[in-house]
């Protein structure tokens, strides 16, 4: 039988290891969500990646899905001036 503190500590240890991970996935995806929703000029969806966090799930969805259409029409070329 394992001694329980020796159990303890490799829970904790773990547990250590899966928080800093969480830490680092969630703030990547956040600085991305950031980043883009200041670029497309976003407010609203900027100011609640700062002060919600889903550990990354609504950044990946804003940047897959919600932040298309600005960026969409952002690569699309202009149309020329009609000549009258």
């Amino acid at each position: 039988m394992e001694d329980p503190l020796a159990f303890i500590m490799k829970f904790g240890l773990i547990l250590t290891i899966f928080i800093i991970t969480l830490i680092i996935w969630s703030g990547i995806w956040k600085g991305v969500a950031l980043w883009k929703s200041a670029r497309n000029n976003h407010l609203g969806w900027f100011i609640t990646f700062m002060f919600i966090n889903t550990l990354g799930i609504l950044e990946i969805l804003y940047i897959y899905v919600f932040s298309k259409k600005q960026s969409d029409s952002l690569t699309q070329p202009p149309t020329p001036p009609v000549q009258m």
